[in-house]
C-alpha cells in the first residue's frame, strides 16, 4: 500500500467513527492533532476511535481533537477533508436549533482564533490573575450588603462588627492575593509575588517618603500589587539565569524581594496610586456629567467587547473601584447587555411561531439569561441569526442609558463584586441613596433593557428573507437544549429539563 493510500485509509477509518461527513462542521489540524467541529458529539464512538492503530488518543476542547502525531496529521487531514467533500450532500433541512448551535459554535471558534493576538493574550493573562478572586469578592460582597442592611434596620448590633470584619478582611489583603496570582500566571514563584505585593498594604510604609509625599498603606492598591509582582517575576527569572545553582536558594529570593520591593516603595506605589485615583475620579466624573450617554455606549458595546475579548481589560478597573469606593459603578451598566439579550430572545420566540426547535431552545435558555448567563442565547440564538444580536445590543444600550441617567440625577448604582449580572446581581447592589432606591434603579434598567431589546428585535430584527428561512415547521423530535458555551447540542431522547447553567461571562 502506498503512503497516500495508507493516509486515505486512516481518514476513511476515522470518518464513520466521528458520525460521518454530515456530522462535521469544520476540519483543521495543528502539529499533532486533527481538530474537528462536530454537530452532534453523541455520534462519536470514542472507544472504537481510540482503538485504531493510527490514533494515539483524543482530546476534547472547543473542537474534538484526534491525536495522530507529527507528520502523520498533516498528511491525513487533506485526505479527511477530501472524504468529507466527496460525501453526498444531505437533503435540505429546515433550519433548527441544531443548525443555530452549529453556527454558533463555528462563530465562537472563529472568534477565539481571531483573539489569539499578543495584546488579547496579555489581557487574558491579566484576567487570569483576577478571575480566581471572584468567589471571595462575591461572598464578602454579599456579607457586606447583609451587614449594611442589619445596621440600617438596627438589628443584631452585637453581630454587625463581626460581619464587618468578615466582609472587610479579604479586601484589606487583596493586594497579596493579586501578587500571588500574578507571579503564578507570569511564571514566577507565587509566594515571592505575594511577599512583594504585601509591601503595598503593610502599615509601616506610612513612615516612608517618596516623590515628596509620605506613602500610605494600600496606596496603589491592586494595580501596584500587579506591577510589583510582575517586576518580581522578571527579577527572579534574571536571578535563575545568572546566580550559581549552589547559591540560588539563598540569593534568588533575597534579590527578588529586595530589588522589586525597593522599586515598589520608591516608584510603583506612587505611580499606581495616581493611576488608581485617576480611574476613580474619571468614573465619577463620567457618570455625573455624561451618565446617560456613557451608559448608552457602554451598555450597547459590551457584548461586542466580549466577542473581541476586550472586556478583560475592565476587570482590574472594576477591582480598583471596589477597593477604593466599596463598589464598582460600571458593572450594573454593563449588566444591561444581558437584559437586551433576554428581550431579543423573547422577540425571536414570538417572531418564529412555527419553528418549534428554536422556540424550545429559547425556553430552555431564558432562565439562565435572566440570571445573567448569556452564552446559550448569544451563541445558540441571536449571533447565528445576525440581526437579533445587533438589536440585543440596542436593548443593552437603552438599559445602560437608564442606569446612567439616574447617576446624573444623583443616584449611583454599584456592585460590591464582579462576576454575576442580571437578577443574580441584586444581592450585591450598593449605592449612595439607600438600598431601596438602588434596587429600584437597577430593576428599572433591566426592564428597560428587556423592553428595548424586545421592541428592536420584534420590529427590526428580521428581514423577509430571514423569516422565510426560519419561520417554518421543524421536525427535530425531542426538545433541544443548546449548550452553547460548550458548542454542542444534546443527543435525541426524552425532552430534558434545562441542564446545568454555563459559567457567567468574566467581566
Amino acid at each position: 500500500m502506498s503512503t497516500d493510500d495508507k493516509n486515505r485509509a486512516v481518514a476513511a477509518a476515522i470518518l464513520p467513527l466521528v458520525g460521518g461527513a454530515g456530522n462535521i462542521t469544520s476540519v483543521a489540524h495543528c502539529m499533532t492533532r486533527l481538530r474537528l467541529g462536530l454537530r452532534d458529539r453523541s455520534l462519536v464512538r470514542d472507544e472504537e476511535l481510540k482503538a485504531l492503530p493510527a490514533v494515539m488518543g483524543v482530546v476534547e476542547d472547543d473542537t474534538y481533537q484526534i491525536v495522530l502525531g507529527p507528520g502523520t496529521v498533516a498528511r491525513v487531514t487533506p485526505e479527511f477533508e477530501a472524504l468529507v467533500a466527496e460525501a453526498p450532500a444531505a437533503p435540505a433541512a429546515t433550519p433548527s436549533a441544531d443548525d443555530l448551535a452549529a453556527q454558533g459554535a463555528a462563530i465562537r471558534a472563529a472568534r477565539k482564533a481571531r483573539n489569539q493576538t499578543p495584546f488579547k493574550l496579555f489581557l487574558r493573562r491579566i484576567a487570569n490573575v483576577f478571575v480566581p478572586l471572584i468567589p471571595a469578592l462575591i461572598g464578602c460582597g454579599i456579607i457586606a450588603g447583609l451587614n449594611g442592611l442589619l445596621i440600617n434596620l438596627g438589628w443584631l448590633p452585637a453581630v454587625t462588627p463581626a460581619l464587618a470584619a468578615i466582609a472587610s478582611g479579604f479586601m484589606a489583603l487583596i493586594a497579596v492575593f493579586v501578587g500571588f496570582n500574578t507571579a503564578k500566571e507570569f511564571g514566577g514563584t507565587p509566594i515571592l509575588g505575594g511577599a512583594v505585593a504585601a509591601i503595598v498594604v503593610f502599615p509601616g510604609v506610612a513612615k516612608v517618603d517618596a516623590f515628596g509625599q509620605t506613602l500610605s498603606s494600600g496606596q496603589g492598591g491592586v494595580l501596584g500589587a500587579l506591577g510589583a509582582a510582575v517586576l518580581a517575576v522578571y527579577v527572579e527569572k534574571w536571578c535563575r539565569r545568572w546566580v550559581p545553582e549552589s547559591l540560588d536558594v539563598l540569593v534568588t529570593p533575597t534579590l527578588t524581594v529586595l530589588v522589586s520591593g525597593l522599586v515598589t516603595i520608591f516608584g510603583l506605589m506612587f505611580v499606581a496610586g495616581e493611576v488608581s485615583n485617576a480611574i476613580g475620579e474619571f468614573a465619577d466624573w463620567l457618570l455625573v456629567h455624561a451618565g446617560a450617554g456613557a451608559g448608552f455606549v457602554l451598555g450597547g458595546l459590551f457584548l461586542p467587547l466580549v466577542m473581541l475579548g476586550l472586556h478583560q481589560a475592565l476587570i482590574p478597573i472594576h477591582t480598583t473601584l471596589i477597593e477604593q469606593q466599596g463598589h464598582t459603578v460600571l458593572l450594573p451598566i454593563l449588566a444591561m447587555a444581558g437584559a437586551g439579550q433576554v428581550g431579543a430572545a423573547m422577540a425571536v420566540y414570538l417572531r418564529l411561531p412555527r419553528n418549534g426547535s428554536i422556540r424550545r431552545t429559547i425556553k430552555s435558555a431564558l432562565p439562565a439569561g435572566f440570571l445573567g448567563v448569556g452564552e446559550p442565547l448569544i451563541y445558540g440564538v441571536s449571533l447565528p441569526l445576525g440581526r437579533p444580536f445587533v438589536t440585543a445590543c440596542v436593548g443593552g444600550a437603552f438599559g445602560g442609558g437608564f442606569v446612567g441617567l439616574f447617576s446624573m440625577l444623583g443616584t449611583k448604582v454599584g456592585s460590591t463584586a464582579i462576576g454575576p449580572s442580571g437578577w443574580a446581581l441584586f444581592p450585591l447592589l450598593d449605592g449612595d441613596k439607600g438600598l431601596g432606591r438602588t434596587i429600584a434603579v437597577y430593576a428599572g434598567g433591566l426592564l428597560t433593557g428587556y423592553l428595548a431589546g424586545f421592541v428592536a428585535t420584534y420590529f427590526w430584527g428580521f428581514g423577509a428573507r430571514l423569516l422565510e428561512e426560519f419561520d417554518v415547521d421543524t421536525d427535530t423530535g425531542p426538545e433541544t437544549v443548546v449548550a452553547a458555551s460548550a458548542g454542542t447540542t444534546p443527543p435525541p431522547g426524552p425532552a430534558p429539563e434545562p441542564g446545568p447553567e454555563p459559567k457567567p461571562a468574566k467581566l
